[in-house]
């Protein structure tokens, strides 16, 4: 379906500011060793401000309501949000906590293990969702992930719901969810262990992950997609069911990669796409993601996106 529309769509993301410390090393280390001979960056991350750059950069107005630290790391993100042409009206300020940070290491097969200290992300309130409720209801989509307090993610939900708007959750990390707050959602976008813990099935192929999108589909949203890294997403998009591959690539760092799906998902849905459109759209700018190291510097432009 080809949009003619000259309409940049408005996305507003809910959710975390962090620095990601990152070291590639040839493998990760087992509890009690340390391995030398790694190489570290330090880039801006936070699932919330990954989410944010992917939609921007991929074709929408962003707005983007966080909290970051009155420090260096919250400055120097506020910066490149703005750099971004990112609405930053909404980043709010902690006088008492630091930015939050991530420990990052990634072996040579591009796979991580991460550790998040979320600083003044865990302080963003139901008050602040309050302050941006006219971007709220001026939004196509509310993008959200679970890196700032359930509270103020499930109230942004209901106000968002209230509003008639899209609520596009990415339940990362993985939390157990109530149902009422399930049903405010148009669209959940878990991977294999956040889909795991929502339905109580552990996905390993196409019929289990058919059984966790049917499962968590009972609990009241109608669209599921879970993201499969290589192997692509499954799709259920109300009474329908639909594998689709990803695309082959060389991967070099996965960091981020799932953050760019969400963010590629909430632009293309949001131009009047289908789910199995936006889902294609999505595997392809996660793809190109994959082939680039970090998050935020890896995150595609919609003109290099190939679907």
């Amino acid at each position: 379906m080809e949009i003619t529309s000259i309409h940049r769509p408005k996305i507003v993301v809910i959710g975390s500011c962090n620095t990601d410390m990152v070291v590639k090393a040839n493998r990760l280390p087992v509890p009690g060793e340390t391995i030398l001979g790694g190489t570290f960056y330090m880039n801006p991350g936070g699932k919330g401000a990954n989410q944010a750059i992917a939609a921007s950069r991929l074709g929408a107005e962003v707005t983007f309501i966080s909290k970051i630290g009155y420090d260096l790391f919250g400055l120097q993100a506020l910066e490149i949000y703005k750099s971004e042409k990112i609405n930053t009206d909404f980043i709010f300020t902690d006088q008492k906590s630091p930015s939050g940070v991530a420990l990052i290491s990634v072996d040579s097969f591009g796979e991580n293990s991460i550790i998040v200290a979320p600083g003044a992300s865990r302080s963003l309130s139901l008050e602040d969702i309050d302050k941006a409720k006219e971007k709220i209801k001026e939004a196509d989509i509310v993008l959200m992930q679970l890196e700032v307090p359930l509270e103020t993610v499930e109230y942004a939900a209901s106000i968002a719901n209230e509003y008639g708007k899209k609520v596009i959750l990415n339940p990362a990390p993985a939390s157990t969810l109530s149902d009422s707050f399930l049903r405010n959602v148009h669209t959940i976008l878990p991977n294999r262990i956040e889909a795991e813990m929502l339905s109580g099935i552990k996905v390993m192929d196409t019929e289990s992950a058919h059984r966790a999108a049917e499962a968590i589909g009972e609990k009241g949203i109608e669209n599921v997609v879970i993201t499969l890294g290589k192997d692509g997403a499954y799709v259920k998009e109300k009474d329908e069911f639909t594998m689709i591959p990803a695309k082959e690539v060389e991967t070099i760092d996965t960091t981020g990669a799932g953050d760019v799906f969400c963010g590629a998902f909430s632009v293309h849905l949001s131009e009047g796409h289908s789910l199995a459109e936006a889902v294609r759209f999505a595997n392809a700018a996660a793809a190109l993601a994959v082939t680039r190291i970090g998050a935020q510097s890896a995150i595609p432009y919609k003109r290099e996106v190939i679907v």
